[in-house]
């Protein structure tokens, strides 16, 4: 495997109109811990080492933050941060200590299309706690909407070296590990946040989860099935406030021998949304959904 500069997907950060619903739901419901609450903002841990994987700020309106990389370390961060600058980009937030959960170094870049991604290294991690089934172990990936999919393809390619593992008629999977995909970079009419993935340990958990969504009343919005790109499982629902959320198992684990497919390969017979044949078509309710939160300025 190459040296990745970005090693994975840490943390996403969300705004939501009502932070104790929303901690109510992503807790007791969705299945996180919740690490550290401050003011009007809290942050989430799965079962993993991360301190937090989700970030909660309280706000007008649903939207999507900013997403969190980890980098290989310090010097990775201020090249990336330097080659991005070198490109054009839009440096929100030079290199500095963050006074926040976790710490670190961090630096913020805008991408095309204007989601803030943050990179951070030297965050604190922690003992991981004991896998639980049907709860989530860490992010999986993040899917953005891109209204100029190349141009942000070529800013995750480029100065954040990231790799292409698939592109589908509508979606660019890239990769800077072994996970098959970490974002997932949408064709859409908007630039935005289509979804967050969280990684369960199975099918066995992505299952139960489900089940506890059910009973909780948030029934499934797309789902069970099995994706074509990156082999994962899912279930879609949609929280209290219409950010739609994924439950995942089983990412693809590749190598640089792995064969990049494109779309004339990625093609499912008529009325088929998955591997399996039993996911049903996506409703417009969940189509819309999936263009609704964009990002914060």
């Amino acid at each position: 495997m190459p040296a990745f500069p970005v090693s994975g997907l840490r943390s996403v950060d969300l705004t939501v109109p009502d932070l104790d619903r929303a901690v109510g739901f992503y807790t007791a419901t969705w299945g996180l811990d919740l690490s550290a609450r401050e003011g009007g903002s809290a942050w989430l841990r799965a079962t993993g080492d991360d301190d937090h994987v989700l970030a909660l700020h309280a706000g007008a309106r649903p939207a999507l933050r900013s997403v969190t990389f980890r980098a290989a370390d310090e010097a990775a961060l201020r090249r990336m941060v330097a080659a991005a600058e070198a490109e054009g980009a839009t440096v929100l937030a030079p290199p500095a200590p963050l006074a926040e959960p976790g710490g670190g170094l961090g630096a913020t870049l805008r991408a095309p299309g204007g989601a803030a991604l943050r990179l951070v290294a030297g965050d604190e991690r922690r003992a991981p706690s004991p896998a639980v089934a049907d709860r989530p172990e860490r992010l999986a990936h993040v899917n953005l909407n891109c209204r100029d999919v190349d141009a942000v393809r070529r800013f995750f390619e480029g100065p954040l070296g990231f790799v292409l593992s698939d592109r589908s008629k509508l979606m660019a999977f890239e990769r800077s590990s072994a996970d098959h995909h970490i974002i997932v970079l949408a064709d859409a009419p908007v630039d935005g946040l289509n979804h967050v993935a969280f990684l369960l340990p199975g099918l066995e958990g992505v299952m139960r989860a489900s089940g506890r969504l059910v009973d909780a009343g948030h029934p499934i919005a797309w789902g069970p099935g099995r994706h074509g790109p990156g082999d994962n499982v899912f279930t879609y629902f949609l929280d209290p406030f219409g950010i739609v959320v994924e439950h995942t198992a089983e990412v693809l684990q590749v190598d640089d021998d792995y064969r990049v497919r494109g779309p004339e390969e990625w093609v499912w017979p008529p009325g088929r949304t998955d591997q399996w044949g039993i996911a049903p078509a996506k409703t417009e309710a969940v189509k819309a959904a999936q263009l609704a939160i964009g990002y914060v300025p």
